[in-house]
């Protein structure tokens, strides 16, 4: 094994870790979450994504890796997140809480997974057609949210951070 293939497994068993402790791979966490009656899902996430893009931001201030953004194709995010979101409501897990779910014993989340790799196989096959159709509506190309702002990325962080901050608050006042 390569040292990345090590630190890929170290990171997916240390999130799978946390999901577990977390308690977000409860199936009625899910549910509570699609209704809005119980934020920790989202609370969880967005955590998570807090802490990547701070670290991801100064790894690449400080050279120790590039970023490479995707295409942004405003197609491909809707019909992707419309899936994504109509496997969420059918299965009760989104795809890193299904294969959690699985890790821990709960068979079921095999449907889930065997999903995933269905779709995965699907659009690999289908690639050619949508990329001629798909990735081809509104492709405003490799661009991220500072580059399309015209601001500086921290400050869009620090931005991101401050309301989240403030809807985890709201949240905790709320009870969710």
């Amino acid at each position: 094994m390569s040292t990345e293939q090590i630190l890929g497994l170290v990171t997916g068993l240390s999130f799978g870790f946390l999901l577990q402790k977390g308690r977000v791979l409860r199936y009625d966490k899910q549910v509570s979450a699609m209704l809005f009656q119980d934020m920790t899902i989202l609370k969880f996430m967005l955590s998570a994504i807090i802490v990547g893009m701070f670290g991801i931001l100064a790894l690449n201030d400080l050279e120790v890796i590039k970023l490479s953004h995707k295409a942004m194709n405003v197609g491909a995010i809707v019909i992707g997140g419309a899936l994504f979101g109509i496997g969420w409501a059918v299965m009760g897990f989104c795809p890193g809480t299904s294969v959690g779910a699985l890790g821990e014993g709960r068979w079921h989340a095999i449907f889930g997974v065997a999903g995933m790799i269905a779709g995965a196989a699907i659009y690999a096959e289908l690639f050619p057609f949508f990329k001629s159709t798909v990735l081809s509506w509104a492709d405003f190309g490799k661009i991220g949210l500072s580059e399309a702002l015209g601001i500086n990325h921290w400050i869009i962080a620090i931005i991101f951070t401050v309301i989240t901050l403030a809807m985890f608050r709201w949240f905790e006042k709320k009870g969710l």
